[in-house]
């Protein structure tokens, strides 16, 4: 799959997965700047502790107030999201647990783009340097109305950092599940 940015009718719709508030900082401004009205999704079972969770969730609210972005959210069940990791706690950084919980929250978002009436969606998930965008583009193909955006292109992971500093944002130093805090 070859990427390509393009534009839309102004206005049209879409959902954006979003891991953080960080992440999330130069994908809007990306998405608008291609004529989306962007809708934030915010549903990351995978993050614990739950305290974590809640904090990268307000970092969020803060950026969608800054872009004036509306924003839903998902209820927490990192048990649900245990399940689905379950047998791939140990491997590596990068490895099937990753794809699976890719997987996972991409599953989320399509069906909330879809009970919303949305059209299309994306996730920021690829904005992180740590992060294949070819495995999350990979995944999001077999899912209905998915847009595969490299945030990364374009200065995305500088241009997020940059905000994140101009928004006093909380910056975290792991991906979100235990397994990778633990690394």
């Amino acid at each position: 799959m070859k990427y390509r940015e393009h534009t839309v009718q102004e206005g049209t719709r879409i959902l954006l997965h979003c891991c953080c508030g960080p992440c999330s900082t130069s994908s809007i401004e990306r998405l608008r700047a291609l004529g989306y009205s962007v809708e934030l999704y915010y549903a990351n079972d995978n993050i614990f502790p739950a305290a974590e969770w809640t904090k990268r969730l307000e970092e969020l609210r803060r950026v969608a107030s800054f872009f004036s972005c509306d924003i839903e959210t998902a209820p927490y069940d990192h048990e649900s999201w245990r399940d689905r990791v379950k047998g791939h706690e140990t491997d590596s950084e990068g490895g099937e647990r990753c794809s699976l919980c890719f997987s996972y929250n991409l599953e989320l978002a399509a069906l909330h783009a879809q009970e919303m009436g949305i059209k299309f969606f994306t996730t920021t998930l690829s904005v992180s340097p740590h992060k294949s965008s070819m495995t999350i583009f990979t995944i999001g193909e077999s899912l209905e109305g998915f847009i595969p955006f490299n945030f990364k292109k374009k200065d995305g992971y500088r241009r997020s950092i940059e905000l994140s500093t101009m928004l006093d944002l909380y910056r975290q130093d792991y991906c979100g599940c235990e397994f990778s805090r633990n690394r």
